[in-house]
């Protein structure tokens, strides 16, 4: 008979290696194997016959080997394959129904009817009495996860383990009432102690947690600290949108300008080109005015830069802008500022003036730009319309009558030279 459990071993071991998927982290071959060892410690314990030692052991050792086809289930696919396999051993059919029947009585949720099926029940469930129950325990878990049978958050699986410990599992045989009850029990107390702590724990973060909230709902502080802080960063993005816009007036002008002076100018001492100069003043005068108009945009104030400690204290500076402070002397600012700081409603105010004058200033440039994009824009039409005007109306629209007249002009001038070879029209 010692031959023959070999062989299943074997058997059994190069049927996981093969077929079982890696997924299986807790009902693999190094569970058979713990199985088989507490079947061994029953058997050794117990008084039975060699050949229903056997038995035990062979359904020790078969009874998961349904998982590598399916898992509901797995019970009766395990007996299917002990029942070809032992066929192929040459094993007695009546060893071979007894080995089926242990495998059967397997199954978690029936009672076993006979000392087999309470020995090989003890031996599967055997972990729940013995020092790795967590470490098992965790690899099912982990299994069940993998294989998309149950997700458990650690809470979850800590009150699962306490229902079956406590509820749901028990042993039947002297053996492990005696030896392994004990450890059973001292597993059940460390998860009823974690549970303890961590519903201690969870109560503790509801109680912050509403706490947060209470003191949250309470105190306006971070509303208000966020009010001011959004406020400012968009006046400070307006106002650079603002500098940004004038800077562009004022780079565009400046090329137009100097087109103008290269090319325009340059032909005003043609009398045939005195139909530009109306057009060109249009446009210059538009882009000059835009000009003027953008530098006064951007134009900074000049300030004092300076404040008495009277000023301090009837708290009628703001320290939040330079231009009120630039003047003075370090330690004297170094003072005003902690004066600010011991003040809580000072420090708003502060920032409420800075806010407002900011408002203030982006006033002022918004209002101008709207006039000087007007000015330009109309600048621009004006001109092209002056333009087309002075093309269609120009003198030099008859450009046959004036060649004439220059031509009769140098004839009077210098006859000789109209007859000589060198002239040229």
């Amino acid at each position: 008979m010692t031959d023959i459990i070999k062989k299943t071993e074997e058997f059994v071991f190069n049927l996981f290696k093969e077929e079982l998927p890696n997924t299986f982290l807790y009902h693999n071959f190094t569970h058979t194997k713990r199985v088989l060892k507490s079947t061994n410690e029953i058997i050794q314990n117990s008084d039975i016959s060699t050949e229903d030692a056997t038995i035990l052991q062979l359904a020790a050792l078969l009874h998961d080997t349904g998982y590598t086809k399916i898992r509901d289930g797995h019970e009766e696919e395990s007996v299917r394959i002990a029942t070809t396999f032992l066929q192929q051993q040459g094993v007695d059919q009546t060893i071979a129904d007894a080995v089926n029947q242990c495998i059967m009585a397997t199954k978690f949720k029936d009672t076993p009817q006979n000392e087999l099926a309470k020995i090989i029940r003890d031996a599967d469930a055997s972990h729940f009495g013995k020092s790795y129950f967590n470490e098992a325990s965790e690899f099912l878990r982990k299994e069940l996860e993998l294989q998309n049978v149950r997700t458990y958050s650690p809470s979850e699986w800590l009150k699962e383990n306490i229902e079956v410990l406590s509820q749901k599992h028990q042993f039947y045989t002297d053996y492990a009432l005696k030896n392994w009850q004990v450890q059973k029990e001292d597993n059940l107390a460390d998860l009823i102690q974690s549970n303890k702590k961590e519903k201690k724990r969870r109560q503790k973060e509801k109680m912050k947690a509403q706490l947060k909230a209470k003191a949250k709902d309470a105190s306006p502080e971070r509303a208000i600290q966020s009010f001011y802080r959004t406020a400012l960063r968009n006046h400070i993005k307006l106002s650079d949108i603002a500098d940004t816009k004038a800077n562009i007036l004022l780079s565009v002008n400046a090329i137009i300008i100097s087109l103008m002076l290269s090319t325009l100018f340059a032909k005003f001492d043609n009398p045939a080109n005195q139909f530009l100069i109306v057009p060109t003043i249009i446009l210059m005068l538009s882009s000059i005015t835009s000009m003027i108009l953008s530098i006064v945009a951007t134009r900074p104030n000049i300030t004092s830069g300076e404040f008495t400690k009277e000023d301090v204290e009837n708290q009628k500076v703001n320290l939040t802008f330079f231009g009120n402070f630039h003047k003075m002397k370090l330690e004297d600012f170094e003072w005003a500022i902690n004066e600010l700081l011991k003040d809580k409603d000072y420090v708003y105010s502060s920032l409420t003036k800075d806010l407002y004058f900011l408002g203030k200033v982006l006033d002022r440039k918004y209002r101008i730009l709207r006039v000087t994009y007007t000015v330009f824009m109309t600048g621009m039409i004006i001109s092209v319309i002056a333009f087309a005007v002075s093309f269609k109306f120009s003198p030099t629209a008859n450009i046959d009558e004036v060649l004439k007249s220059e031509e009769k002009a140098m004839l009077i001038l210098q006859p000789e030279v109209y007859h000589s070879h060198d002239y040229f029209v």
